[in-house]
């Protein structure tokens, strides 16, 4: 039986079985276009949860050591899409999880590399003939045809654009991609971007495509261009040409009433130092509303001025309406890594609750730096975590030893506020790299006006590394290095938290690996394809042969500018636990009419402490989902638990172990009156194995 038959079959079945409102779809990531993950199905209640039971399992066979599945999928008329650890991209029958079709990317991108995105969720059109999926790999836009799982070659060119084209700027040999789904407003697919955060960086535009022919209908400079809003937040007037970064990567709303799109921005690269960026930097760290027909500009909010936190922001705003003084009024509502919630009236952009421009710690450590001496810091709602980290606050479960030396160390750093400056002595970032809020994203329940959202309580270190020093001393290699490895390899190849070193890399690769390696990236490492030739072979050979590399000079002085850093690692005990004392993993519920916390409990167990009653709550990854029927699913942690929770109170009501973890949001969907809910448990983060399969759970 063809793939076409099989999906027609299985679409008449449904509906004749039932009447279409007996179905509750999952239509887009996030489950709605104001992305509020949340589910009107009330089959699933607080009476009944506890007899849940895995209803069908799916898996794709293609994990590989290291890989994950972010996927949130989506489901209509009885079908459900998503990914695989390799980008596949399958339909199954989401009543008893079997296999409609699956479409390889291979099969239209020739040559893709090993190294590919994450990927988070697919987009789906129709005109109520034509059924397309879109989703990216690498640097290309894919469009598939729903029905057949067949690329639509009418799109682009057979079937892809090149994501790297169309941004009024080369970018043809540098990184971009799109790790979150695009939103469908009309016959237009708008769309952003993950970049690198390191320089070179390509501009974070947004842009929308025709969904039929692949063309680029409007573009959003979100690094303004001459005579565009913004253009003066950046003090060089060239910054357009050069800066990257300041992109929408982690998905966006719509409001298709108003007609206008929602996009939250990350920050400008380099992630960790701006002196080659003055200014405030829009449209980075922003809210930003646009006209989704004609991508012209609305209204901002900038959430953090010249960012050099990486505290982009890490999920789309939740659209949604709320009481405020006895009034509903439409409004945005945006989650940080910093554990603030900023809530927008949806037309003005205007904060709905007090913000204010606070002081805050301007030293300077860094030369050429200039910090913006105010941040927005809203009055309500509370803040969802702690907001500083002081020596007070160490984990004080470990050995009195071990708690000495953490002091130690503790006190060689520059810490204690939310914007400590970073330096060359190395600076505590608290709230850390990962949160708070994630790209989990956040839940919200309409009918009690509160918001569900996980966080993350995990400091990290960065200590800056001053890539001046003295030129005649080092190799073109080095210089290279200093640029584009250093972040994550070590000044000294030491490797650095969850990167590997390449001390005696020679004995474990030879000189046309690595330059394959720098070429197309693995796991984590991006490709390097704006390197020339001539710099891959400089840096192969310094990696390959440290302190013995090759003698020339470096030619170009302009890669010698400007701070590194020592490399991405958090905060730790000797035994390896998080330095700060728990919980080091919440689930929230905020009051969005008072502002304050509803209830909070740890999520996750950390192995060796949960037989001592110890609830420390874990990092965490991927979002929750409320429902109507009272109940609120997350998976998200390590332990590779799925835990159900009642949403009036925190209780928890269920939990069932995943074949891996699941660090994805679940969907919630419903097929002829019954409930399922599905979890990707692909793994692969926080030191847990890596898993290719997607569950799902009903009652019996």
């Amino acid at each position: 039986m063809n793939r076409f038959l099989l999906y027609f079959l299985l679409c008449i079945s449904a509906a004749c079985s039932t009447s279409p409102s007996a179905n509750i779809d999952w239509t887009v990531a996030g489950g709605d276009p104001a992305r509020t993950q949340y589910s009107g199905a009330i089959q699933i209640d607080t009476s009944n949860v506890s007899r849940l039971q895995v209803a069908w399992e799916y898996k794709t066979g293609d994990a590989r050591e290291g890989s994950q599945i972010q996927c949130n999928p989506i489901v209509l008329d009885g079908i459900l899409y998503a990914t695989t650890p390799s980008l596949r991209l399958f339909a199954l029958d989401a009543s008893n999880g079997k296999e409609v079709w699956t479409f390889n990317p291979r099969d239209v991108i020739e040559e893709l590399p090993e190294a590919l995105n994450t990927n988070r969720g697919v987009t789906y059109w129709t005109d109520g003939e034509k059924k397309r999926l879109f989703y990216a790999v690498s640097s290309y836009l894919l469009s598939v045809d729903a029905l057949t799982g067949l690329p639509d070659r009418s799109f682009g060119t057979e079937g892809r654009i090149d994501l790297r084209s169309g941004l009024d700027r080369d970018a043809t040999s540098l990184y971009v991609t799109a790790t979150s789904p695009g939103v469908i407003y009309k016959d237009l697919l708008i769309l952003g971007s993950r970049v690198s955060e390191s320089n070179p960086a390509a501009p974070g535009h947004i842009r929308a495509f025709d969904v039929r022919t692949g063309e680029r209908v409007w573009i959003f400079h979100t690094i303004p261009h001459p005579g565009e809003y913004g253009f003066d937040t950046w003090d060089d007037s060239t910054a357009y040409m050069r800066a990257g970064g300041a992109n929408s990567w982690s998905g966006m709303s719509l409001d298709e009433g108003r007609g206008v799109v929602y996009a939250s921005t990350g920050s400008a690269a380099f992630d960790f130092y701006g002196g080659d960026r003055l200014g405030d930097n829009l449209f980075a760290n922003s809210i930003i509303a646009l006209d989704a027909e004609k991508g012209t500009y609305r209204w901002h909010f900038q959430t953090i001025h010249h960012d050099v936190w990486d505290r982009d922001l890490p999920a789309p705003p939740v659209l949604a309406t709320i009481p405020v003084d006895g009034v509903n009024r439409d409004v945005a509502i945006q989650a940080t890594k910093t554990g603030l919630i900023f809530v927008l009236d949806r037309d003005t952009g205007a904060p709905v609750f007090p913000v204010e421009e606070m002081k805050v710690p301007v030293d300077e450590h860094l030369q050429g730096e200039v910090l913006s001496v105010t941040q927005p810091i809203p009055q309500k709602p509370e803040p969802f975590m702690r907001q500083r980290m002081t020596v007070d606050d160490l984990n004080g479960l470990i050995p009195d030893s071990s708690f000495k030396a953490l002091k130690e160390q503790f006190m060689t750093y520059n810490s204690g506020h939310l914007f400590t400056p970073p330096s060359e002595e190395g600076t505590v970032f608290f709230p850390g790299l990962d949160g708070g809020a994630e790209w989990g994203g956040s839940s919200f329940d309409a009918e009690s006006s509160m918001l569900f959202i996980n966080a993350n309580e995990v400091p990290w270190i960065i200590t800056n590394i001053r890539k001046s020093g003295n030129v005649e001393s080092l190799t073109k290699g080095q210089v290279i290095y200093q640029e584009h490895c250093l972040s994550c390899h070590g000044p000294a190849l030491e490797g650095a938290g969850n990167y590997p070193g390449l001390i005696g890399l020679k004995n474990k690769a030879d000189d046309r690996t690595v330059r394959e390696l720098l070429r197309v990236g693995r796991g984590m490492m991006p490709a390097l394809s704006f390197l020339t030739d001539e710099q891959v072979d400089a840096v192969t050979d310094y990696v390959l042969n440290y302190r013995e590399g090759i003698t020339e000079l470096p030619s170009d002085s302009s890669f010698f500018r400007g701070y590194s850093i020592r490399g991405y690692e958090k905060l730790t005990t000797p035994e390896g636990l998080p330095a700060i004392s728990p919980p080091w993993g919440t689930l929230n519920a905020i009051d969005l009419v008072s502002g304050k916390i509803r209830w909070k409990v740890p999520i996750g167990k950390y192995p060796g402490l949960e037989t001592g009653g110890i609830l420390t709550g874990t990092e965490n990854y991927g979002g929750p989902v409320a429902t109507k029927g009272g109940v609120l699913f997350i998976a998200a942690t390590p332990d590779q638990m799925f835990r159900v929770y009642r949403k009036r109170d925190g209780a928890l009501l269920f939990e069932s172990k995943l074949p891996a973890a699941g660090f994805a949001t679940p969907s919630v969907y419903e097929i002829n009156g019954k409930q399922f809910v599905v979890i990707a448990c692909g793994g692969g983060k926080l030191g847990s194995p890596s898993g290719d399969y997607y569950v799902a759970f009903a009652l019996p």
